[in-house]
């Protein structure tokens, strides 16, 4: 038993050596690979036909600033305060998607441009054509698995990428301060 734990605790060591290894901005182009990854996943949805609320739309913005970063730092602006920028853009989107998954859940209110049940429009609005054809509402469930939605799933990747920038920040390497 003594042995088992002995060379389980080398392996781990031995990975950690080896993240270690990659200087921050590896490191910082990871997190924005990790962002251009879940932003492909929501185009991948939206080509599904499942159409995005404006909520959604909203959780994109940061993961395109973060990819945008990683391209600065793939040219060579390797600042440290880069990665921490990284880190709050994409902090801005886990925010906006605990709080979409918890209007979702109908934790407390959402915008009321894009929640409730639409009893509230006049009745020209209900039969116009004007409309737009697949309006989705911020507070409906669109898709979901392992009982978590898109905008939860998006809130807890989006927390791991935050660790990645600030591991990149963190990292004492040949990064400028």
């Amino acid at each position: 038993m003594l042995e088992f734990l002995s060379d389980n605790v080398s392996q781990i060591g031995n990975y950690l050596e080896f993240q270690m290894t990659y200087p921050s901005h590896k490191i910082g182009l990871i997190a924005a690979a990790g962002s251009a990854a879940l932003l492909a996943g929501a185009w991948i949805f939206q080509a599904l036909g499942y159409a995005p609320c404006p909520m959604c739309i909203w959780q994109r913005y940061p993961h395109a600033i973060a990819v945008l970063i990683g391209l600065v730092v793939l040219v060579g602006l390797r600042f440290r305060f880069v990665y921490l920028f990284g880190a709050a853009t994409v902090l801005v989107t886990a925010a906006i998607g605990v709080f979409h998954a918890g209007v979702e859940r109908k934790w407390w209110q959402g915008p009321t441009s894009c929640t409730g049940t639409g009893l509230d429009l006049p009745a020209e609005d209900l039969l116009s054509t004007d409309t737009p054809v697949n309006l989705v509402m911020c507070d409906q469930v669109a898709w979901q698995f392992l009982t978590l939605s898109m905008a939860s799933w998006n809130a807890a990747f989006s927390f791991v990428i935050v660790g990645v920038w600030i591991f990149a920040f963190l990292k004492k390497d040949n990064s400028k301060p």
